[in-house]
C-alpha cells in the first residue's frame, strides 16, 4: 500500500546527495570547458608537427559535444531516479505484483526488471543521440540502424538473462538465512563475476562481433614472443570487427584461465605500426604482470562486501520503507532504494578508484617500456591514440584528478620522455 512520502532526515540527505552530486558533476563540466576555451587553441609541445590548428578546433568540438552530452545525460538520470523513487510508482508496482501472487524470488525479479525497463527507456535517446549525431558529425560511428538494432535487442536479452540469475541468487539467499544472506551473497557475487569473466570471450561477445586469428603471422608471432617475454600463456591473438560500429580503436585482453586471449581492433591494426601495437599490447600486459586486475578484484570484493553489510543493516529499518511510501518492509524494494541511493554516494568515491588507476597506468607504460626496451614505440601509438579518437589535449588539472582513469596524454608522454632522457644519460655514463 502506498502511504506517501514522508519528510525526514533520510529524504533530505537523499536529495542532497543528489542535489550536490549533480552540481559537482555540471560545476567539474563548466570548469574544464571553460580552460579548453582558454587553452585550447595551444599545440602541446609532445603534438607539434602532428596536430594542427584545424585538428585542435575538432577536438575542441567534440570534447564540447560529448561533455555536454554526458552532463545532459548524469543531470537528467539524477532528476529522473529521485523522481521515480519519490513518484509512487514502486509502492503501486509493488502491490501490482503482491496481488499476483508470486514467490518472493519471482516477486522481486520482475520488480527489479520493471523499473530498470523504465531507465532503460529513459536512457535510449541519449544513446541514440551519442550514436548518430554526436559520433557521426565526427566521422567516428560506422554503425548502421540494422546493426545497432540488433545489438540492442542481444544487450537486453544477455543483461536480461545475467541480471535475473544474480537476482534470483541474491533473493533466494535472503529467503534462505535472513540473517546471514549478505556473506553469502557476497560469496556468490564473486563467483558470479568469476563465471561471467570466464564467459565473456567465448559466449557473449562473439554475439555482438566476428573474432578472427590475426591473419599477419608475422605480427602472431610477435605477439607471441612478446606475450612470452612477459611470462604470459596467451590461449589465442584475435582480431574483431570494430570498424562495423566505430572507428576508435583499442586493444585488450579478456577472459580468465583457458578463455584468456589477445583481441586487436581491427582499426589498430589500419592505424598504427608494428612497433606501436606492441607497445600497446605491452601495455596491457604490464596490468597483467603487477597483479593489477587481481588487485582490482580484492577492491572490488572489499568494496561490495562493504556495501551488501551495510544493506542488510538499512534493510532493517522502517524508516526506509516508510520514507518512500511504503507501509511495511518489501525488501527487494528496499533493495532497490539503497541502489538509488548508491548513484551519488559511487559518484563521490570514484576520485579515489581514478587515483588508483591512474597509478596502474603509470606503472603499465613504465613495463612497456622495459619490454619494448625503449618508451619511444608507446610515445608514438600514445600520440596516434590521441589524435585519432581526438582526445582532450588541455583537461582542466581539477577535472582529471576527479574522473580520469588514465593520467592526461600529455602527462603520460612526458613522462616517458623523461623517462628516456635518463636512461640515456645512465647510458652516457657507463
Amino acid at each position: 500500500m502506498n502511504t506517501g512520502v514522508q519528510l525526514n532526515y533520510l529524504l533530505v540527505l537523499f536529495l542532497v546527495l543528489y542535489i550536490l552530486a549533480a552540481s559537482l558533476r555540471a560545476g567539474l563540466h563548466a570548469l574544464n570547458i571553460s580552460h579548453l576555451r582558454l587553452r585550447g587553441h595551444e599545440i602541446p609541445r609532445e603534438f607539434s608537427g602532428i596536430v594542427d590548428k584545424e585538428k585542435l578546433e575538432e577536438i575542441q568540438n567534440y570534447t564540447i559535444a560529448t561533455g555536454r552530452l554526458g552532463v545532459l545525460r548524469g543531470l537528467s538520470l539524477d532528476i529522473f531516479l529521485p523522481a521515480l523513487v519519490l513518484s509512487g510508482f514502486l509502492p503501486w508496482l509493488s502491490g501490482a505484483i503482491a496481488s499476483r501472487d508470486l514467490t518472493f524470488v519471482l516477486s522481486g525479479i520482475l520488480f527489479f526488471f520493471g523499473c530498470y525497463v523504465l531507465i532503460g527507456l529513459f536512457e535510449l535517446p541519449f544513446d541514440l543521440f551519442q550514436t548518430f549525431r554526436v559520433e557521426k558529425r565526427f566521422s567516428f560511428s560506422t554503425i548502421t540502424w540494422s546493426t545497432w538494432a540488433a545489438d540492442l535487442v542481444k544487450s537486453v536479452l544477455v543483461s536480461a538473462l545475467l541480471l535475473g540469475i544474480l537476482l534470483a541468487g541474491i533473493f533466494s539467499l535472503i529467503r534462505l538465512t535472513p540473517d546471514g544472506w549478505w556473506l553469502w551473497a557476497w560469496l556468490f557475487f564473486i563467483v558470479f563475476q568469476l563465471l561471467v569473466s570466464w564467459l565473456y570471450p567465448v559466449v557473449i561477445s562473439p554475439l555482438f562481433n566476428k573474432f578472427e586469428p590475426v591473419k599477419d603471422r608475422a605480427l602472431a608471432r610477435d605477439i607471441a614472443s612478446l606475450a612470452d617475454r612477459a611470462g604470459f600463456r596467451v590461449k589465442g591473438i584475435y582480431t574483431m570487427d570494430a570498424i562495423r560500429r566505430s572507428r576508435h580503436s583499442n586493444a585488450y585482453f579478456t577472459g580468465i584461465g583457458k578463455s584468456k586471449r589477445i583481441v586487436l581492433f581491427d582499426t589498430l591494426l589500419k592505424d598504427h605500426g608494428r612497433d606501436e601495437i606492441l607497445a600497446i599490447l605491452a601495455h596491457e600486459l604490464g596490468h597483467w604482470k603487477k597483479g593489477h586486475i587481481v588487485k582490482q578484484m580484492f577492491l572490488s570484493a572489499g568494496l561490495s562486501l562493504l556495501v551488501l553489510y551495510g544493506a542488510h543493516l538499512a534493510l532493517q529499518q522502517d524508516i526506509l520503507y516508510q520514507t518512500f511510501g511504503f507501509d511495511s518492509r518489501v525488501i527487494y524494494a528496499g533493495l532497490f532504494i539503497l541502489a538509488v541511493f548508491f548513484k551519488p554516494l559511487a559518484f563521490f568515491i570514484s576520485p579515489l578508484g581514478a587515483i588508483i588507476s591512474r597509478h596502474f597506468e603509470r606503472q603499465s607504460d613504465d613495463f612497456s617500456s622495459e619490454l619494448m626496451g625503449s618508451p619511444e614505440p608507446l610515445i608514438g601509438a600514445l600520440k596516434q591514440l590521441a589524435t585519432s579518437n581526438l582526445s582532450n589535449l588541455h583537461p582542466h588539472p581539477a577535472y582529471a584528478w576527479f574522473s580520469y582513469s588514465h593520467p592526461p596524454i600529455t602527462e603520460r608522454i612526458r613522462r616517458l620522455e623523461k623517462r628516456e632522457a635518463m636512461h640515456e644519460r645512465s647510458l652516457a655514463r657507463q
